[in-house]
């Protein structure tokens, strides 16, 4: 490159002063970045690949930390430059291959700014880590400048030995210091990508390494322990492979080869595939499974906006796939089929208003049935208004939906306008096997997908703008809205996914709602069969219930005798807390967050715990210890939104003690099965750590020690009666969408065991509709065992699902907790 200066557009990139700058005014960029600008513009219009990046300002035999690895680099010059991917002005991505810098350079003259005639140009030096010895051509400078000096005077011959000698030791330093960064340096590095979830950094790492020390020991035990041999075939073969970390949605395609391969070694975790023939759709998949077989198909086969889902055996207890017998009603076969990509949109459901849907009758084809009375065409029609009473969503007004959400998805429908717009658009309600085969087909995504979908509880966002992706290039089928299918259950019809107010494990979880419903959070998602003939009545027909619980009403709990030995096993000795407040935040409007740790009451653990003290209040505090939902086994941190749901709490002037329990959040480790002894062992860890967490707050000043509560959700709530019968500090609780366990325990650790010991005032709050919890096989059974006298316990059964709804939720847990604890000061 003939000058140091160069520019484009309307910026000016100074090698010489490393420095950029648009209309004169500094643009920062880091040194990777800067180094990368700088090689792409000396090589510009021409193809830099990856390797040669990676040679060039690395070296060959150099780890490339992740956090300065060329993905990020390329996204911070595109910041820098305001460019984008898409549509880029500057740098161009060759997918699998690397990048090229496309925009016209006009070079400023070489002496401007600080460069030298002569001298070589910034862009020209190769960057590579600091080496711990003297490079060969300094020490070779430094020996002729000795030569020059008359004061030692040697000869010339001398000079080249010395030279030679010090070249031979500098090589043959370099090779055995790259001998030494693998088992130093790269195995420790690879495990530690390993550990946190980046396994594509890992893998590209672990092929470095290989490189530089194919038979290293420490590396091959690695790949043994940690890398798993994957498969990845098509049909017709032939097909370039592209991967990325389904963790990492913002991070490039790495190229992995051509199908069929075999022996690719990755570490056990989630991607997302792409596979890319010419002539054939690009077909995705996101799967951690080991062997992925894809059929592709001709370009211009898919319908627009969907994605093709491969067949096979669906099995399902309500909940997600499980082993069932072949032709059981919970496994039945599916063909291949088109699935929407997204969810149905404002904009595509206006064209049916628009096209006068709501007064066609063609479109209904299903009969109006209202409490066994069927309705004619026009009676159903006037309950199919907007807020306006024009003919439309419920969240509707004047016919249209709200300025600025087009690409939201359509919410507030029923059953009958989901399977009206099917019609219109030539397509189909998903069968709930459907649904299922698109959203958990190849291995279940189910806690992956949840830290990139619409749960914030703050409503739905445009369609596809939450990365999440399902195992065949769907997004949103967790979150944002619930999506109708055709089977009923009952009087009622299947809606699966979860909505954005929902909490995270809806997403696995069935619900069946009325058919003529249409809450804001009621929407759409269309299937369409690739056979014109009707589906078999298997997979149309109502599917019950499939209860994963054991029946209460047969249940029966064990003697007084038998408890005693049981609660023995939730005892422990009195020993020293060493609490410790790690650290407090201070920022939140309503309350101030103080991290504690304290001694467990087992091993040799330490129980992280969160204290939230309100601002709106005097100490000392009425306190309420909180059990989580089934989610504290999915994250890993509960500022995932976990506190989202129990806020309220704080905000109404009470503490709220939040335990990391045993093998939850930042605890999580490997959940045992549901009837083992290690299960039982961890339930008894879990209740003592609630224990341990009392004793705590009874260490407290600020704390009134006669005013503690217990509200739980959904898995707090299912061991809600275990929780209560052996922690008897506790004088009031909230069970909340919880009763039952879902699964046969061992008695040690069956609420049913529990109940009939609870004393304290209770409050049930449960959906009649529950799949994971029925009410009358789980919820009444369990709340006519409770041990509380029958004027201090109460259950209310909402019109809803497992999730129960918000606001009368709220109202009737202050009002319990003002009536046992008494008002807040």
């Amino acid at each position: 490159m003939p000058s140091d200066l160069v520019r484009f557009e309307d910026i000016e990139l100074d090698a010489s002063r490393y420095s950029l700058r648009r209309s004169g005014r500094e643009l920062k960029l880091e040194r990777i970045p800067m180094e990368l600008l700088l090689f792409l513009v000396e090589r510009r219009g021409l193809l830099v690949t990856r390797e040669e990046i990676i040679e060039k300002l690395w070296g060959r035999n150099v780890f490339l930390d992740t956090d300065n690895s060329i993905n990020t680099a390329i996204r911070k010059i595109r910041n820098a430059l305001k460019d984008d991917r898409e549509q880029p002005r500057f740098v161009q991505t060759i997918a699998g291959k690397g990048y090229r810098f496309i925009a016209p350079i006009i070079e400023a003259d070489e002496h401007v700014g600080h460069g030298h005639p002569g001298s070589p140009s910034r862009i020209e030096r190769s960057v590579t880590e600091p080496s711990p010895k003297p490079s060969v051509a300094r020490e070779t400078a430094a020996l002729t400048a000795v030569a020059r000096n008359s004061r030692f005077r040697v000869s010339l011959v001398l000079v080249v030995v010395l030279a030679v000698l010090a070249a031979v030791s500098a090589l043959s330093y370099r090779h055995y210091a790259r001998i030494r960064w693998v088992p130093e340096r790269a195995v420790p590095q690879i495990q530690q990508l390993v550990v946190n979830r980046k396994p594509v950094a890992a893998y590209l790492l672990f092929r470095q390494a290989e490189r530089v020390s194919p038979d290293d020991q420490s590396l091959n035990r690695l790949a043994a322990l940690t890398f798993w041999p994957r498969q990845f075939s098509t049909n017709p073969p032939g097909a370039d492979v592209f991967l990325r970390d389904y963790n990492e949605p913002q991070s490039d395609f790495q190229y992995m080869g051509k199908t069929p391969l075999q022996g690719i070694r990755l570490p056990h975790d989630h991607y997302v595939l792409q596979f890319r023939k010419d002539g054939y759709e690009t077909a995705e998949a996101a799967t951690a499974a080991s062997r992925v077989s894809v059929d592709l198909v001709l370009a211009g086969s898919v319908p627009l906006r969907m994605v093709r889902v491969s067949g096979g055996q669906v099995n399902l207890t309500l909940g997600g796939p499980v082993e069932s017998a072949a032709g059981s009603r919970s496994s039945q076969k599916v063909d291949d089929f088109f699935m929407d990509k997204y969810e149905v949109t404002n904009r595509e459901f206006k064209k049916f208003v628009d096209a006068g849907g709501y007064r066609d009758p063609k479109y209904w084809k299903q009969p109006f049935v209202d409490a066994g009375r069927i309705l004619t065409f026009d009676r159903a029609m006037a309950r199919f208004r907007d807020k306006t009473d024009r003919p439309g969503p419920s969240t509707w007004e004047l016919a249209r939906f709200p300025s600025g959400q087009d690409d939201y998805p359509v919410g507030g429908v029923s059953w009958y306008e989901a399977a009206a717009y099917a019609e219109f658009a030539g397509k189909s309600l998903p069968t709930v096997y459907h649904w299922y085969q698109a959203g958990f087909a190849r291995d279940i995504l189910f806690s992956d997908i949840l830290f990139h979908s619409n749960f914030s509880g703050k409503g739905p966002a445009p369609v596809g703008s939450y990365p999440g992706i399902g195992p065949f290039g769907t997004y949103d089928m967790a979150g944002n809205v619930k999506e109708w299918c055709f089977n009923a259950s009952g009087d009622r019809r299947y809606i699966l996914g979860g909505a954005a107010t929902d909490l995270s494990y809806m997403y696995e979880e069935p619900d069946a709602r009325p058919p003529f419903e249409r809450l804001s959070t009621h929407g759409i998602r269309l299937a369409k069969y690739l056979r014109p003939e009707a589906l078999p009545d298997a997979l149309t027909a109502p599917i019950p219930n499939v209860s994963r619980t054991i029946d209460y009403r047969k249940a029966k709990p064990v003697s007084d005798a038998t408890f005693r030995i049981y609660q023995g096993l939730y005892s422990y000795d009195q020993a020293p807390l060493e609490a410790r407040i790690e650290s407090e935040d201070d920022s939140a409007p309503d309350w101030k967050r103080q991290r504690i740790s304290f001694n467990a009451a087992y091993g040799n653990e330490r129980v992280p715990a969160y204290l939230f003290l309100p601002k709106n209040a005097s100490p000392p505090y009425q306190t309420v210890v909180y059990f989580p939902h089934g989610a504290a086994q999915i994250f890993h941190s509960i500022e995932d939104g976990q506190f989202e749901g129990v806020d309220f709490l704080v905000r109404a002037g009470r503490a709220v003690m939040f335990p990391i329990y045993k093998d939850s959040y930042e605890r999580l480790g490997k959940v045992p099965d549901a009837g083992t002894i290690a299960y039982r062992e961890e339930t008894i860890q879990q209740a003592k750590d609630l224990r341990r967490a009392v004793d705590y707050l009874e260490t407290r000043t600020d704390i009134d020690h006669n005013r503690l509560a217990y509200y739980a959700v959904s898995w707090g709530a299912e061991l809600g009666s275990i929780m209560l019968a052996v922690e008897n500090r506790i004088t009031a609780a909230v069970l909340v969408a919880g009763a039952c366990d879902t699964q046969k325990e061992l008695p040690e650790a069956d609420p049913l065991n529990f109940a009939p010991h609870v004393r304290v005032p209770t409050l049930m709050m449960s959906g009649r509709y529950d799949f994971m919890d029925p009410l009358d096989t789980c919820q009444e059974p369990l709340f006519r065992l409770l041990g509380t006298p029958p004027q201090d316990k109460r259950h209310i059964v909402f019109d809803s699902g497992h999730a129960v709804p918000d606001v009368p939720k709220m109202k009737e847990s202050l009002n319990w907790l003002d009536r046992y604890l008494g008002p807040v000061k």
